[in-house]
């Protein structure tokens, strides 16, 4: 068959499984192994036989079961790059891109400390050690296989990454090491919300990356309560991405913990709570 009726009857067919049809070009795209400029071009040539077969294989398993792209083909694209990504790791969503854009954009030129905790497949901690060069960059994980995971990551795209194993920022307190910016995507979805969530989702995303206890917030609560002895004394920021109705619980505990810290929630190009950022030029002792 050509190329385009391999795609109009594989469309139809996760359209008839309540799936999204666009699940069929993103695939066949990857096993033609072409551009999407090229792919565009080839609408009228003949799909070879070996590639049909990967191709309908894959695109059956997805509708039977909603195995994600990035889970069938073992990459993700994050900020114009391609990370390694596994069943040990959250598969990056684009609302993280925004995370970045943020920090890049208003991080100092001289050089500074980051830590990105609970880094899962490194994308932060590497995108931010590429795209801030002047940065030193650590990043922790409790999973020793997520650890192993962003490790490859950063060998393959050269970013120099300190990863220690560990929870949250206990690893950074061990190590006696101070930052100047703490960088968190934490797990923030209730478990009562889990039925909320595709399956393509909830049975493939590792739990420890999703749900987190006491409304979502206990991840948040675990890495504030000890910001005091891992921010640099003489100031720094914490930036925390946040679900879209989190924003004012996450200000509260930053302020309530950090009083002399400057708090805002800011939204994403959609409108919707997305980023905490706290700031302070000091801090004071711990009473």
């Amino acid at each position: 068959m050509k190329q385009h009726e391999v795609l109009r009857r594989a469309s139809l067919f996760l359209e008839e499984n309540n799936r999204e049809p666009k699940m069929a070009e993103l695939l066949l795209q990857h096993y033609l192994g072409v551009s999407r400029s090229k792919f565009f071009t080839m609408m009228n040539e003949e799909v070879p036989e070996s590639v049909l077969n990967q191709f309908h294989h894959a695109l059956t398993e997805h509708a039977e079961t909603g195995v994600p792209f990035e889970h069938i083909t073992g990459f993700a694209s994050f900020y114009s790059r391609d990370f390694l990504v596994n069943e040990y790791t959250l598969i990056p969503r684009p609302e993280t891109e925004e995370l970045i854009a943020y920090v890049v954009q208003t991080a100092s030129a001289e050089p500074m400390r980051i830590a990105d905790i609970g880094t899962g497949s490194g994308i932060i901690a590497i995108t931010l050690a590429l795209e801030l060069p002047q940065a030193i960059v650590y990043a922790t994980d409790i999973s020793k296989e997520a650890l192993k995971l962003a490790e490859k990551n950063a060998a393959r795209l050269g970013a120099d990454i300190t990863f220690l194993e560990g929870d949250y920022l206990e690893p950074l307190i061990d190590h006696k090491i101070t930052t100047d910016l703490i960088i968190s995507n934490p797990p923030y979805i209730s478990p009562d919300e889990k039925m909320l969530l595709s399956d393509t989702v909830k049975n493939f995303d590792p739990k420890e990356a999703l749900f987190a206890e006491d409304n979502g917030l206990a991840a948040y609560k675990a890495i504030i309560r000890r910001l005091r002895d891992t921010l640099n004394q003489n100031g720094g920021n914490v930036l925390f991405e946040i679900g879209h109705r989190q924003g004012s619980d996450v200000q509260g505990l930053l302020q309530t913990a950090i009083p002399e810290m400057d708090v805002s929630v800011i939204r994403d190009i959609n409108g919707k709570q997305r980023i905490v950022h706290g700031f302070c030029d000091s801090l004071a002792s711990d009473k």
